[in-house]
């Protein structure tokens, strides 16, 4: 008899391990949610939020955390959550990898950074597993897909428009210049919208190699920002010239110039805030990450409210 209850058991167990893979993915309502995701190999998660409310298929804002960052800081400092409640949209943030458990995580954007781009992980790849995953739990617009990043993310968000613009209507990049190989000849438009100060103590402004991350000798080859905006300006067919908008000034006394290279391939635009006098933070952002190592922090723009004005314009 006990024989026989322990083959039960065996059967049982295996038979409740395999139910999973042909069940239908739980939905995702209202409220906040993590969900767990395997791909290439790794175990791997996101974070949602779904805001309450609404009908139809929702936009989708994927959120991307910078280097040595997570899902839980950026949704908890960076405020999209209070943009997607109040303009009805579902937010995102999907997990970078690294050798430690939710933290000091990176992408694989190209050059940059760490154990993602040293161990060639596919994260292109697992960001449209990602969306996928999403789009079978709750409905989302596949026309109005947006992917903005902090630092390493913002490196991550243009490799996602660079090798999946079929996948993203529009990117915004905060505080990190892309560092992958261009789009393809022919490859679609993206528009694309960069925030950048050109006092960023980590993210140099004019490129070059940047300090060591805290406790390590590891240091990134950053791209000068008007360069690398330069090829998104081509690759849309934006007009060469820019209009620009009288700077902003905070109490702080800092500045934010808007730029907006306009005219291209399918509506497209790039859009330029140049900061001064902020450091490498997300602006209007609670910062994560002392000013020592980072420079000021800064509210002359909000980076969230800023992002979904500019996505919100866009569908693919």
């Amino acid at each position: 008899m006990r024989r026989a209850l322990t083959l039960t058991t065996v059967l049982l167990l295996a038979a409740c391990r395999a139910l999973p893979a042909g069940e239908a993915p739980a939905p995702l309502g209202p409220g906040d949610h993590e969900v767990g995701l395997r791909h290439g190999g790794l175990d791997r998660y996101y974070l949602a939020r779904v805001p309450a409310g609404g009908e139809g298929p929702r936009p989708l804002v994927l959120m991307l955390h910078g280097g040595g960052g997570n899902p839980e800081g950026m949704k908890a400092g960076y405020g999209m959550d209070r943009v997607a409640e109040r303009e009805g949209f579902v937010v995102v943030y999907p997990a970078g990898t690294g050798r430690l458990d939710r933290r000091l995580l990176t992408w694989n954007a190209g050059t940059c950074c760490g154990w993602a781009r040293d161990n060639a992980v596919d994260d292109v790849g697992f960001l449209r597993a990602v969306v996928a995953d999403v789009g079978s739990r709750v409905a989302i617009d596949r026309a109005r897909v947006y992917a903005a990043g902090h630092s390493n993310g913002a490196m991550m968000a243009y490799r996602l428009a660079a090798e999946a613009g079929d996948l993203v209507a529009a990117v915004v990049g905060v505080a990190g210049a892309m560092v992958c190989d261009p789009p393809r000849p022919g490859a679609p438009a993206v528009p694309v919208m960069h925030v950048h100060s050109v006092d960023d103590p980590r993210a140099l402004w004019a490129g070059g190699l940047g300090p060591p991350f805290p406790l390590t000798n590891h240091r990134v080859q950053h791209a000068p920002v008007e360069r690398a905006l330069a090829v998104w300006i081509g690759h849309d067919g934006c007009a060469p010239a820019p209009t620009r908008e009288a700077p902003l000034r905070d109490a702080q006394g800092h500045t934010a110039e808007r730029s907006t290279w306009s005219g291209g391939r399918d509506g497209a635009e790039v859009v330029l805030w140049r900061l001064t006098g902020a450091g490498h933070g997300w602006p209007g952002g609670a910062p994560q990450v002392s000013e020592r190592l980072v420079g000021p922090a800064t509210a002359v723009i909000d980076a969230s409210f800023e992002a979904w004005a500019f996505f919100r314009r866009f569908r693919r």
